[in-house]
């Protein structure tokens, strides 16, 4: 038996707010943001000065790309500053959907850039006039290049150590920046070299790449906020973990979701019926621990159930096996 003090130690520790991200993951997320906002903006300069002296509707197209990476690194600068707050009183499962919802507001910005970008590029390509101080908007597009190439090596790093949604979502929108300063390079030394119809050709085809980004970035983001479940070998791993204790009988109705960071898994367990209300919870307990050795960001709610009760469930397929 526990002491009282002990006791309300105990539960003390119970009621305060879990967090499934660590002190490092935490600073990685807020680094990798603050990367991105900075890369944006000094990006967007250098952009800016280039189009202005070039007049070129591809380097319009790039300048119009990172003027909303940067919009939307600031939407995930906010959305993981939240989305890294612990559970309190008013939301008990945390805030990791803001992650997802700063990943499907991403995705409306750069689709409405791409549809501008689209009937800019059309616009110019039925009246074409020559551009000027190309060599400018190469040199800006190389550092753009450096800058950016850079940025994704960091995110990617962060990505591994979090699986962060809004980090992942922000390094889709710079891969697609990075194939694209290659596309406008081509262009632009295309143009040079007296193939003008090149600059809107490359600019539609950046319009239409770039709205196939914010599809799979919108796609992700309702699958979080739909609480769509977990991939088939992800289930089928986690029932792995729990049919490996050697005290388990089966389980059923497992349900799963993820928000943000967090993963939230939940079963019934089948166990002895004969077994003492304790020795189930020690059980239940243990297979907890096993799944989280494995799933360290997850929120695991379990239910123990007498083996071979027969309970009513829901008509799902997967719901139907018994293991």
């Amino acid at each position: 038996m526990l002491s009282e003090k002990k006791l309300a130690a105990h539960n003390h520790a119970s009621n305060q707010p879990k967090s499934h991200v660590s002190d490092k993951q935490a600073r990685l997320m807020r680094l990798a943001t603050y990367a991105s906002a900075s890369v944006a903006f000094i990006l967007i300069v250098a952009k800016l000065i280039a189009w202005m002296w070039s007049d070129s509707v591809t380097l319009l197209a790039t300048l119009i790309d990172s003027c909303l990476d940067a919009a939307a690194s600031l939407i995930t600068l906010f959305a993981v500053h939240h989305a890294l707050q612990p559970a309190d009183k008013e939301h008990r499962f945390g805030h990791g959907k803001a992650e997802a919802l700063a990943g499907l507001g991403q995705s409306m910005f750069i689709a409405g850039s791409s549809l501008f970008l689209l009937l800019e590029s059309i616009s110019r390509f039925l009246h074409p006039h020559p551009l000027e101080v190309i060599d400018v908007g190469i040199i800006v597009m190389l550092i753009s290049i450096a800058l950016t190439a850079g940025l994704i090596a960091f995110q990617q790093h962060v990505v591994r150590e979090t699986g962060s949604t809004a980090i992942a979502a922000d390094s889709v929108h710079y891969k697609t920046d990075l194939l694209v300063n290659v596309g406008v390079i081509i262009a632009l030394l295309l143009t040079m070299y007296g193939w003008a119809g090149f600059d809107p050709v490359f600019a539609i085809a950046i319009a239409f790449y770039i709205l196939h980004s914010a599809w799979e970035i919108a796609s992700e983001a309702i699958d979080q906020l739909m609480d769509k479940e977990l991939s088939d070998e992800e289930r089928k791993d986690i029932k792995q973990l729990a049919l490996s204790h050697p005290e388990v009988k089966g389980i059923h109705d497992l349900r799963t979701r993820k928000a943000g960071l967090t993963n939230f898994i939940q079963f019934h367990l089948e166990l002895d019926g004969h077994l003492t209300l304790m020795q189930a919870h020690t059980i239940a307990d243990e297979v907890e621990a096993t799944i989280k050795a494995t799933w360290t960001d997850a929120e695991v709610i379990i239910h123990e159930d007498p083996h071979g009760l027969q309970e009513p469930r829901p008509n799902f397929a997967d719901h139907s096996e018994k293991t």
